[in-house]
């Protein structure tokens, strides 16, 4: 059994303190800052503060996460924010966390000697499956990277009785019970999201209750708002949770003693259950408790009651005085400012197809880094369903490769949570449409470097194939969509058309500090035209440098993925070569960065443009590059640029639908014909 560092008796002058802290802040926001429209956005935490900041001076381990949610400002105030940071971030002042980037209440907070707050989210539900990350990775780093100082480390997730409805409560759930996980969900049940009553989120009202059979998850529910059962409850439910055994839930009932935000006026709820709410307030029980246990006298309670309420009214003068944050520096911090040294030394290896040029890849980099996991569905003993990581797990064993659920939320949240615990994830995606239940997770790992300004970022790689097959397509399999992922910010996307490319891209997105998409097309992965000579363990591609796939003067074609090697055969056949047309073609490689640089350099010199992709028609990443190309070389064309995409229709599973939508050699090369005869 691991050693645990948390403290069996609690603080509860410290628990205290937080409480009244908290009311403190929420009582000057609502009647000062908020009516001067100095904070635009209030969420209150009145009546959920006790049980929050008993938890949270149980959370003490130098290695314990928690994930958090926009009423947990109690719990991160008893992890070392101050009230100045709170009442500053509230105000989108300077000196916030956020920095006026984010909403005060959507909190993060790097370790101050307890535990590392991770990065909240907007969307409800969103907290849990990146806090099964963090709970795998402590793990992995004490049992697996034998790092000692991690054992009896856990993660901790907080939500509200609303979010246990969400894709991500059950995701996280499955996974920590199946696999045994130390993770503590801590749920606060109000009995309301926003105006909806509990009733519609969980059968029955009680999660916990209707959980009483999950297999090895220890439950706990009680009272929260009784600060002797609170306290037993929890610190036996941290306790658990710390030996390794196995989750715990522990659901505590409490009242929400203001409304969902500061302009919910609780309209919705009867008189009567208003007066019996109040009635219920934890911290009259707590003044109670503290005073029949001899940690304060009334006249101790009374003057440190006063004594918080000045402290946070002084942190309130510091925080108006806190500068607006500097506009000119709106834009930094969406990606890495570290560079990455690339190697682009190059040998002659084997020739392979671009399936086995990943897997190697994959085996050379999990040989050089032993803080790299491959994981995902079918991944494990079947090798992934396109055969990319066969054999791995054998080699590296069940920690660093293995299999999920099926639940794309909970692969990706996981994969959030191990970045931000300092592992570099590699999920696989088996298909493009499959990564769309990972929306949110996708989104708020992009924008999180920003919007903690570099104090967090979560480095991954995750793998999809995509693109129609050789032999057949369908709406579900067959899709590229690289044009929504290009919309995601903070997210680095990689496309290789070949398998030299693919080397040197997913090694450099491996080594690399952002997080990043890396297609393999699916009609490349054993085609003769992905094929290339393997191009060593070092050999390294830099993001945002297209490669000059053949040279010429007549036409330039910008492209990328299986649309190359269409675009070569189209230039090269015998509609193309009616005007004997001396075509270059760009292959840009990476679409987030690409190489603009290179394309109107292209143009410059050939004064014609096709753009070319399979993505579907409207707002595909074409367009983007057609309007770069308008803005800044626009007096060099002597042509309208052309577009060349899939209608905007779904990829049909008969063949013969399939090749009718996407763009084929005989119609590009009429493109390049017309081009040409302007």
């Amino acid at each position: 059994m691991p050693k645990t560092k948390s403290s069996i008796s609690l603080d509860w002058k410290s628990v205290a303190r937080t409480v009244l802290t908290s009311r403190a802040i929420d009582k000057i926001e609502e009647k000062e800052l908020v009516p001067k429209g100095l904070v635009t956005y209030q969420f209150s935490a009145r009546g959920h503060d006790m049980i929050q900041a008993i938890l949270s001076d149980c959370i003490n381990h130098e290695h314990d996460g928690a994930t958090v949610y926009y009423r947990s400002r109690p719990f991160v105030l008893g992890q070392g924010l101050t009230a100045e940071e709170s009442m500053a971030a509230s105000m989108a002042r300077s000196g916030g966390v956020h920095g006026g980037r984010d909403i005060g209440v959507v909190h993060f907070l790097r370790s101050r000697g307890k535990a590392t707050v991770l990065p909240a989210s907007g969307d409800v539900g969103a907290q849990y499956s990146p806090a099964i990350g963090w709970a795998q990775s402590v793990q992995y780093f004490a049992n697996v990277l034998s790092n000692d100082s991690y054992k009896g480390a856990i993660a901790v997730a907080l939500g509200g009785d609303g979010s246990t409805a969400a894709n991500g409560f059950w995701a996280a759930l499955n996974a920590a019970t199946t696999q045994k996980l130390p993770l503590l969900f801590f749920i606060e049940d109000n009995g309301y999201g926003i105006s909806v009553t509990s009733d519609f989120q969980t059968p029955g009202q009680n999660i916990a209750k209707n959980l009483a059979s999950y297999t090895n998850l220890k439950i706990y529910d009680c009272d929260g708002t009784d600060p002797e059962i609170a306290s037993k409850n929890i610190l036996e439910a941290v306790e658990y949770t710390r030996s390794w055994q196995g989750p715990a839930l522990i659901r505590m009932t409490i009242p929400r003693l203001s409304g969902h935000s500061f302009v919910d006026t609780q309209s919705y709820k009867s008189p009567e259950l208003l007066i019996t709410e109040r009635a219920n307030d934890p911290l009259p029980k707590l003044e109670k408790y503290c005073i029949a246990n001899k940690i304060f006298s009334k006249k101790e309670w009374d003057a440190f009651v006063i004594e918080v309420e000045n402290d946070v009214n002084a942190a309130r003068d510091k925080a108006l005085d806190s500068p607006q944050p500097d506009p000119s520096t709106v834009l930094d911090h969406v990606f890495s400012a570290r560079p990455i040294e690339i190697n682009s030394t190059r040998e002659e290896g084997i020739r392979m197809n671009l399936q086995d040029a990943v897997r190697k890849t994959l085996e050379v980099e999990l040989a050089k880094n032993p803080k790299l996991l491959i994981f995902g569905e079918d991944v494990g003993a079947k090798g992934g369903v396109h055969g990319a990581t066969v054999d791995l797990q054998v080699k590296f064993g069940k920690d660093r490769v293995f299999d999920t659920s099926l639940s794309e939320e909970g692969i990706i949240g996981r994969a959030v949570g191990m970045a931000f615990a300092g592992l570099m994830p590699v999920p696989e995606i088996q298909f493009r449409k499959y990564a769309d239940p990972a929306t949110e997770q996708i989104n708020d790992c992009g924008t999180v470097r920003w919007r903690s300004k570099s104090q967090f970022a979560a480095p991954m790689v995750i793998r999809i194939p995509a693109g129609y097959a050789k032999k057949t397509g369908d709406p579900w399999h067959s899709v590229s969509n690289e044009s929504i992922f290009a919309h995601q910010i903070g997210w680095r996307i990689a496309f290789p058309s070949n398998a030299e490319d693919a080397v040197g891209l997913l090694r450099t997105a491996l080594r690399g500090n952002d997080p990043t998409f890396f297609f393999e097309h699916r009609a490349l992965l054993d085609t003769p035209p992905g094929r290339k000579n393997y191009p060593g363990d070092e050999f390294m591609v830099p993001f945002g440098k297209a490669r000059v796939v053949q040279e010429g003067s007549d036409l330039t074609i910008v492209t990328w993925g299986a649309m190359v090697e269409r675009a070569v055969a189209a230039s090269q056949s015998p509609v193309g070569r009616t005007l004997s047309p001396s075509v270059e073609i760009l292959d840009l490689r990476t679409i987030i960065p690409w190489d603009k640089e290179a394309v109107l350099a292209s143009i410059k010199k050939t004064n014609r443009a096709i753009i070319l992709c399979e993505d579907n028609w409207t707002c595909n990443f074409t367009a983007e590059i057609c309007a770069t190309i308008t803005q800044e070389a626009f007096e060099y064309l002597d042509a309208p640029i052309e577009r060349l995409a899939t209608p905007d229709v779904p990829i049909p599973y008969n063949v013969g639908l399939m090749n009718a939508v996407l763009p084929g050699v005989e119609e590009i090369a009429r493109v390049i014909e017309k081009v040409l005869k302007f």
